[in-house]
């Protein structure tokens, strides 16, 4: 069927409720519009499902949720009753139709019988991860579009290692997907039947409690300065109660909390991009940060596996760190504090995505602790952890990625904002005590290692037009490389999609120069846009930061004369 035809059957089929036909007949003289949500279907990959909200083939709702679920539950089934009885846990969080979401997918894996561990309220992504663990489910799943603008939603499948699943697993579930062929083939139960018959049970605090006591045993420092003023914001998310219990619990004294983003709202009127990797999500942190004079401004993201902050400077104004230099300083602040107690082991690794800077591998090669990468994502990084429990090759350590995903050891198998919250607030406490700020510490480590800067270019391109302009501007650059740039010469071309790099396969490209300067293109995985990562070293930061601008000139003058 072409896109109308999907129109029409969704229409004028009695299996969608009144509700959404409603919907769909007031786009019916919008035929951009329609093409838009019925051209294509939504597409589970192995980050499972993320889309704008609403009736359609391409949206995320209570039907294409239920497909996706349905098409899990056949592969939980495939793999006999003990996966059947080992469950799947569901979380969810702060977004319009989250909880609706996940109560879906909890009746339609209940119809399949398969047991349903359901939180009753909104958590963070990374206590989904620890549950499965905990409870020894064969599966989770999280109703979250992390830190997408408020009209999207997402559907987040978790294995029974606690990360999010693979390529093997997702191709199982989108097999089984096709195979389901009408909506009406879908099982699904009544909320109180599957409660009452055992198949779907809520959970409560007891997992957070464990949870909390497992994140305060991370610490690694208690000779710290714990009167360190903390601006926290939950962005109106899920992290505002355990982030806060964590620190409190660990004795921080001055955390204040930003009254307006405090409670859940799935608007996030307050902010618009809920997204702490944009310096624009800490409006209200600052303004309420100059008030108390803190010292550190936290903020996690809608689902809290995200994390970022700003560091009051000498003039009294808050400086915004990236996940590159975050991670830099947490790598050196776990190492150099570990290598004191004697504690790092003899085969510890450090993870990072492919697109992650450099700096981090220089720490950890004055430690002997061996850097890995991995493609983008922390189903890749956690992955390492997972193939380190079989293998035994080393210890994972930290992982971490330049979108301000953060893990500590391996109790979560996800980007953590909890853990990372308490990490970041004790290096901050840590370094007061002597006289410093984070940022005293990341300019000795410029000094000792180089410059290490960066810049991320994000180019959005929407609908089929924006689709296809994408992948015109990556054959350009696969088929024809820039060679030279100002003075830096290329030496070395890595094609994610063809090259054995020992990866799996994807449409990533990095090209280094001989400086040590790199810079990589990719199309998102989750979102509507390609972007630029421009990775400059330089022996002072003008230096540096000149590098930057010529790389970004030459590559944006590449992608502009792509139409």
């Amino acid at each position: 069927m072409d896109f109308l035809d999907k129109y029409n059957y969704w229409l004028n089929n009695e299996y969608f409720d009144e509700e959404t036909k409603n919907e769909l007949k007031s786009i019916k003289d919008d035929e951009v519009e329609i093409e838009d949500r019925f051209h294509t279907d939504l597409t589970f990959g192995t980050a499972g499902l993320r889309g704008k909200i609403g009736a359609g083939t391409n949206r995320m709702n209570s039907y294409t949720v239920s497909l996706a679920t349905q098409g899990l539950a056949d592969t939980i089934v495939s793999k006999g009753k003990e996966a059947m009885k080992k469950g799947v846990a569901i979380a969810y969080d702060v977004r319009h139709f989250s909880k609706e979401f996940s109560e879906i997918a909890a009746r339609v894996l209940a119809a399949n019988g398969i047991k349903v561990y359901l939180f009753d309220d909104i958590r963070p992504t990374p206590l989904l991860s620890y549950t499965i663990r905990r409870l020894k489910t064969i599966s989770g799943i999280v109703i979250t579009a992390s830190h997408n603008p408020k009209d999207y939603n997402g559907y987040k499948v978790y294995w029974e290692e606690g990360s999010q699943i693979l390529d093997d697993i997702a191709h199982d579930i989108l097999s089984n997907i096709n195979n389901i062929g009408d909506f009406s083939n879908i099982k699904i139960i009544d909320l109180e039947e599957g409660l009452n018959k055992g198949l779907i049970q809520y959970i409560g605090n007891e997992i957070d409690d464990e949870y909390v006591e497992k994140v305060k045993a991370l610490g690694i420092n208690d000779d710290i300065d714990k009167e360190v003023k903390v601006i926290y914001t939950p962005l109106n998310g899920t992290g505002n109660k355990l982030v806060r219990r964590v620190l409190k619990e660990r004795g921080f004294t001055k955390v204040y909390v930003v009254p307006e983003q405090e409670e859940p709202d799935p608007d996030f009127k307050t902010v618009g991009y809920p997204n702490p990797e944009d310096v624009r999500a800490f409006e209200y942190a600052k303004r309420y940060g100059k008030e108390k004079e803190a010292d550190i401004l936290i903020a996690t993201d809608p689902d809290c596996d995200r994390v970022a902050s700003m560091v009051r400077d000498s003039k009294g104004e808050y400086v915004f760190l990236n996940g590159n230099q975050t991670g830099a300083l947490l790598v050196d602040y776990i190492l150099s504090s570990r290598d004191k107690k004697g504690t790092i082991p003899k085969n510890g690794a450090i993870v990072k995505s492919i697109v992650t800077g450099d700096l981090s591998r220089a720490i950890a090669d004055d430690y002997n602790v061996a850097t890995l990468e991995t493609l983008t994502g922390f189903k890749h990084i956690c992955g390492k952890a997972n193939e380190f429990d079989k293998t035994g090759e080393h210890t994972f350590i930290f992982g971490y990625e330049e979108s301000i995903g953060y893990v500590y050891n391996t109790i979560v198998r996800d980007k953590d904002g909890v853990i990372s919250s308490m990490l970041i607030t004790e290096m901050a406490a840590f370094y007061k005590k002597k006289g410093k700020t984070l940022l005293d510490r990341l300019e000795e480590l410029y000094e000792k290692h180089g410059y290490y800067l960066e810049k991320l270019i994000s180019i959005v391109l929407e609908g089929v037009e924006g689709k296809e302009r994408i992948n015109r501007i990556m054959d350009s650059f696969r088929e024809t490389p820039i060679t030279t740039i100002e003075d830096m010469e290329l030496v070395k071309t890595i094609d994610y999609l063809y090259d054995d790099t020992g990866n799996p396969k994807s449409n990533v490209l990095k090209y280094f120069f001989h400086d040590g300067s790199w810079y990589a293109v990719r199309p998102s995985g989750t979102e509507p846009k390609i972007k630029i990562y421009i990775y400059s070293k330089g022996d002072n930061s003008t230096l540096s930061k000149d590098k930057i601008k010529y790389i970004e000139k030459a590559t944006m003058d590449r992608i502009e004369s792509i139409k």
